[in-house]
């Protein structure tokens, strides 16, 4: 089919200024990239595994990173490549799993477009068959636990620390800061959604009073980390990253449409969501609240549903020739019907249940 192949930013054969560049940076004599590598996902952001012979100063040696840069036609509510890459460092400096920050250029001649280059987190990211594996009953509920721990630690992070100033306030509460930036983008799609808007109208005459406003991940789920034998190796893909109410990540992590089948798995597929939030509240001083989640995870899937949406139409006619974004525009009315489901389960018991 025409539109199956998407364009890339980077050309693996065009790497002489790249190596330029890093070797300036490193301070080496030399650096020579020995193999390059398209890794799987990144419908948002261009990822690809590089291996670099460094010769000279502090990285002297074979080193394997990753660089990630944007798509052809990048998501307008993602962070760029320098914004995504200092929240991973600040990340990074309280001690969150994260790969190791290596280096960042918003010089476009480089490549053909800004990127940050970050190390190799060993494992698998693929969700589908992290909550498939046969042993998921022995590690589950201690990887929950250990990503509830994870995400409390970059909770911790506040406004005015670390350099994130270029991150926007919620100019109102967050929940209703979230409505309205769902709603300015959903104006922006060019078929109406009413049953869109009338989730994120219950949202906004229901949200939460709570104001702490901290670090998000904005993408803490299942797919978004890395697991070798089950252990937890790495949290990636920060361009969502925001300030924003803390329940936020906690509403993605256990939302229906990302325990990709595991329903009786509450937290992310994985474990039962007891297990996140122990991992959670063992990590930090103000304790999640149970009862905010539900509200959260409806959140979530409204969020989905407008960047589904969204994705889908980057494949127009002036667009990214891609089927994986025409399948996610696809994907729309189911996360509708998760809000709506959630929203009738919600005002009938004050939490979300299970649906087929």
């Amino acid at each position: 089919m025409a539109h199956a192949t998407r364009r890339r930013t980077l050309d693996p054969a065009d790497l002489e200024p790249f190596e330029a560049w890093l070797a300036a940076v490193l301070g080496a004599e030399q650096a020579r990239v020995r193999r390059v590598e398209l890794l799987s996902g990144g419908a948002i952001g261009e990822n690809w595994r590089i291996s670099v012979q460094v010769t000279g100063g502090d990285r002297t040696g074979l080193q394997d990173w990753v660089l990630r840069t944007d798509t052809p036609s990048p998501l307008v509510l993602s962070l760029d490549r320098a914004r995504e890459f200092a929240c991973l460092s600040a990340a990074h400096r309280v001690g969150v799993t994260v790969p190791e920050p290596i280096a960042d250029c918003a010089d476009p001649s480089i490549i053909g477009a800004p990127f940050m280059l970050v190390g190799y987190a060993e494992g698998m990211a693929q969700a589908r068959k992290i909550v498939r594996d046969p042993r998921i009953e022995e590690f589950g509920t201690i990887l929950a636990e250990r990503l509830g721990a994870e995400v409390a630690r970059l909770h911790a992070i506040r406004p005015g620390q670390h350099g994130l100033d270029f991150l926007p306030q919620p100019e109102t509460s967050p929940a209703h800061q979230q409505v309205a930036d769902l709603r300015a983008l959903l104006d922006t799609v060019s078929e109406p959604r009413p049953a869109l808007e009338y989730v994120l109208a219950w949202l906004e005459r229901n949200a939460p009073r709570d104001q702490r406003i901290v670090l998000c991940h904005g993408d803490y789920r299942t797919g978004n980390y890395t697991i070798d034998r089950g252990i937890l190796t790495g949290i990636l893909d920060w361009e969502f990253a925001h300030w924003g109410d803390p329940h936020f990540d906690i509403g993605w992590f256990c939302a229906r449409c990302w325990r990709f089948g595991a329903d009786e798995r509450e937290a992310g597929g994985i474990a039962a969501r007891e297990a996140f939030y122990r991992g959670y509240n063992s990590a930090i001083t103000y304790p999640l609240d149970p009862g905010i989640v539900p509200y959260w995870e409806i959140m979530a899937a409204a969020r989905w549903a407008v960047i589904a949406l969204l994705q889908g139409e980057r494949t127009g006619p002036e667009g990214e020739p891609s089927i994986e974004l025409m399948l996610t525009g696809l994907m729309a009315p189911e996360m509708e019907y998760d809000a709506l489901t959630g929203i009738a389960a919600f005002e009938e018991t004050g939490r979300l249940v299970a649906h087929g």
